[in-house]
């Protein structure tokens, strides 16, 4: 088998092309993982107790005391992901990095106060407020569409 990448900005999207002479169990099989999609869950424990979380019920996810806490609007659950590995993961399903130790979910953000200073204030369903670190100014407004 031989594996070819080509990359040419003439493509808008990702395509993927298979090669064969006859369709075979190998052939099939690449297609079929290709195809594959995976529901988007995490995992949380509270009280030694696990629970999968859909995204859309979490509100925000932050490191404290070396660990990652996944916060709903009804408790925080401990995840045995580091921060990035949960922003490979929900990144591209309404959830942003705000700063080195949070990533929110734009679905619940109720408003986000923009100073002079560059910094913004997010206030969050439930009244929680965090701030936004000025690196991830420009990442949060792309997010958004304003920036």
């Amino acid at each position: 088998m031989q594996i070819e990448i080509k990359i040419d900005d003439q493509y808008d999207d990702l395509k993927i092309l298979i090669l064969a002479n006859k369709m075979t169990d190998q052939v099939n099989e690449i297609f079929n993982k290709l195809s594959e999609t995976h529901p988007i869950v995490l995992t949380g424990f509270k009280e030694d107790c696990l629970e999968i979380l859909k995204p859309e019920d979490v509100i925000r996810i932050y490191g404290e005391n070396q660990k990652v806490i996944a916060q709903t609007d009804k408790n925080e659950y401990f995840l045995r992901l580091r921060l990035y590995e949960v922003e490979e993961r929900l990144g591209k399903n309404g959830f942003v990095r705000i700063s080195n130790s949070e990533i929110i979910n734009l679905n619940k953000v109720v408003k986000m106060d923009m100073n002079l200073s560059g910094t913004i204030c997010v206030r969050l369903v439930g009244n929680i407020s965090t701030f936004a670190s000025r690196r991830y100014v420009s990442k949060i407004k792309q997010a958004l569409g304003i920036g």
